[in-house]
C-alpha cells in the first residue's frame, strides 16, 4: 500500500504546469484578488469611483459587478484548465465524485450564506466606500469562520478538481488558498482600521455632545 507521500508524488507527474490554459488560469486566479485590494484601496484614498459614478453606492456597485465578471471569467478559465490535464485513477470513481459535489455545495453555501449577511455593498468593499455596516455579523457562517467566501471559494475549486478528477486541480486549488490567505493579511487589518476610525469619530462626537449639554 501507496503511503500518502508517495501517492502526492505519483499524482504530481499527472499536473502538466507548462501547459498555456494551467499558467492563465493561475494568473487569473492571482489576479483578482490583486485588482480589488488595488482598485478599492486607490478608492478608500482618492474616491476616484465616486466621483466618476456620482455616488459611493454607485461606485461600489460598479465595482460590484466588475468582480463578478473576473470571477466568472476565472471560473471558466479554471475549468478549461482541468480539461487540459490527465485524469488521476484515484480521483476517479463514485467516491471522489460525490465528496466533489459535497464541497461544491458546502463551499456555495459558505459563499451564498455570507453575501446574505453582508448585503453586496458589505461584500463587495463598500467600507472601502465609506460604506460602514452598523455593527459586525456574527451569524453564520461568520461563526464558523472569518472568511467564508473565501474559504467557500477555496472548498469549490476542490470540489471541482474531484469531480473532473484532475490532480492540475488541486494544485490549482492549493494556490487558490495560498492567494486568498494572502489577501486575508492585507484586507482584515486596513478593514479593522476603517472601522476602527469610524469608532473614534464616533466617541469624539459623543464627547463633544456630553460637553455641549
Amino acid at each position: 500500500m501507496s503511503s500518502p507521500l508517495e501517492i502526492l508524488a505519483d499524482m504530481a507527474k499527472y499536473v502538466d504546469s507548462s501547459k498555456r490554459s494551467f499558467l492563465i488560469s493561475a494568473f487569473a486566479i492571482a489576479f483578482n484578488p490583486t485588482f480589488w485590494n488595488i482598485v478599492a484601496r486607490r478608492e478608500h484614498r482618492t474616491r476616484f469611483l465616486t466621483r466618476f459614478f456620482g455616488s459611493a453606492q454607485t461606485g461600489c456597485y460598479a465595482l460590484a459587478i466588475t468582480i463578478f465578471s473576473l470571477g466568472l471569467i476565472r471560473d471558466f478559465l479554471y475549468e478549461r484548465a482541468l480539461r487540459d490535464q490527465a485524469s488521476h485513477p484515484l480521483l476517479q470513481g463514485e467516491l471522489p465524485t460525490y465528496a466533489g459535489y459535497a464541497l461544491i455545495a458546502l463551499g456555495n453555501l459558505f459563499v451564498i450564506t455570507s453575501t446574505w449577511q453582508l448585503g453586496i455593498t458589505g461584500t463587495f468593499l463598500g467600507d472601502y466606500f465609506g460604506i460602514l455596516m452598523d455593527s459586525m455579523v456574527t451569524g453564520f457562517p461568520f461563526n464558523v469562520t472569518n472568511a467564508p467566501m473565501y474559504y467557500g471559494s477555496t472548498m469549490s475549486f476542490l470540489g471541482t478538481a474531484l469531480v473532473y478528477g484532475k490532480p492540475a486541480g488541486i494544485a490549482l486549488t492549493s494556490w487558490v488558498l495560498f492567494v486568498y490567505m494572502v489577501a486575508i493579511e492585507f484586507e482584515n487589518p486596513f478593514t479593522s482600521g476603517i472601522y476602527a476610525k469610524r469608532e473614534k469619530e464616533r466617541a469624539k462626537a459623543k464627547g463633544e455632545g456630553k460637553k455641549e449639554l
